[in-house]
């Protein structure tokens, strides 16, 4: 009896024994958190170890690792297992098709990153000169295509201007107040022939009551000494006062700075006669059409001329101001008035005529050019 007993209780001795592996092995870990919430003191890593040894075929994919406390594990005793080479971990990774646009760059701290270490020598930045200086695209050489395409062949051909040219200026056509009736003068000029080489034409006279007071005409080779200034030579013709004298003539006339309009004029005439007339006159446009002209002239001689009524050294002295209105550049109408005074000999031969030595006068006339 008491042998049957001690049997039974052996073998309920086993059975618990082998339940309990069973049970051990199949245990769900879930309860670890609870156990270590309640307080239970943590296993030693001799114990830990031989559990896990016991423990290794555990499928922990089943576990709720989200309920675990592992605020109470060590952390610094555990060692990750060697790892192994695998044949992808060698192959660089190809991040060329990655999208940086959806990544935030802003808290990223690149203060951290060793940028100091790298070596941007080699690389090339957009918009940025190669080392060598050299452009990019070498600006190839000009062919004979090029030219071409570059300097077509002119089909027309530059006009030239005509070899020779002609001008005519009525500078004054006017009439003149005097005391007793009225008068006319007239002052015109000329050329016709190249741009170096010109015959030039020149008239001024005077009429009043009726009768020619004064007239004279000249005619002069012209030739260009620079591009403002004309060198002239001629003969000068008098058909009145007092019958007819010819002078021989040379002087120079030209735009002097300023613009000024000048010329001088020196006459040699008969039984040694000598003469010197100063012209200059100034265009000043108040509007584009409407226009000032001042004029002095000056007139001189060598010597007294008692039947013409000319003394010698500084004879008379003639200003005019001018206002016209171009209503073409050809045609314009102008009112004016002139002051004329005698100096030295032929201001006597004026008293002894009767005559004024100064005058002054209203006019008004046009100016044409063709």
């Amino acid at each position: 009896m008491k042998t049957s007993r001690t049997l039974h209780r052996s073998a309920l001795t086993l059975a618990l024994l082998w339940a309990g592996g069973v049970t051990a092995q199949t245990m769900d870990h879930t309860d670890h958190a609870a156990r270590q919430t309640a307080g239970k003191p943590a296993v030693e890593p001799a114990a830990a170890d031989a559990k896990a040894s016991k423990h290794s075929p555990v499928d922990h994919a089943a576990m709720d690792h989200a309920a675990m406390d592992h605020s109470q594990m060590d952390h610094a005793t555990m060692q990750d297992p060697p790892r192994t080479q695998t044949p992808a971990a060698s192959t660089p990774e190809d991040r060329s098709k990655t999208d940086h646009s959806q990544m935030d760059h802003s808290k990223m701290d690149h203060s951290q990153m060793g940028h100091s270490g790298m070596d941007h020598s080699g690389r090339q930045h957009a918009g940025s000169t190669p080392p060598s200086g050299e452009p990019r695209e070498p600006i190839p050489t000009p062919t004979d295509a090029d030219r071409a395409a570059a300097f077509p062949p002119v089909s027309h051909h530059m006009r030239h201007a005509p070899a020779v040219n002609s001008y005519l200026l009525i500078n004054r056509l006017e009439a003149v107040e005097v005391e007793h009736g009225s008068a006319q003068a007239w002052e015109a000029q000329g050329w016709i022939g190249t741009d170096t080489d010109r015959l030039w034409l020149r008239s001024e006279g005077e009429r009043e009551h009726g009768r020619t007071e004064s007239a004279d005409l000249e005619v002069l080779y012209g030739r260009a000494v620079s591009p403002w200034w004309d060198l002239v030579a001629g003969v000068k013709h008098d058909f009145a006062p007092a019958g007819s004298q010819t002078w021989a003539a040379i002087g120079v006339q030209g735009l002097s700075p300023y613009k000024f309009e000048v010329a001088a004029t020196a006459y040699i005439g008969e039984s040694g006669r000598t003469a010197l007339n100063l012209e200059a006159e100034y265009e000043l446009l108040l509007t584009n059409r409407l226009i000032l002209q001042p004029l002095v002239e000056i007139d001189l001689s060598g010597r007294d001329d008692p039947q013409r009524g000319i003394g010698s050294g500084l004879s008379s002295v003639e200003a005019g101001l001018r206002l016209r209105y171009e209503i073409t550049r050809r045609f314009a109408p102008y009112v004016g008035v002139t002051w004329e005074r005698a100096f030295g000999g032929t201001a006597d031969y004026r008293r002894d005529a009767g005559e004024s030595v100064e005058d002054t006068r209203l006019v008004a006339g046009m100016r044409l050019w063709f």
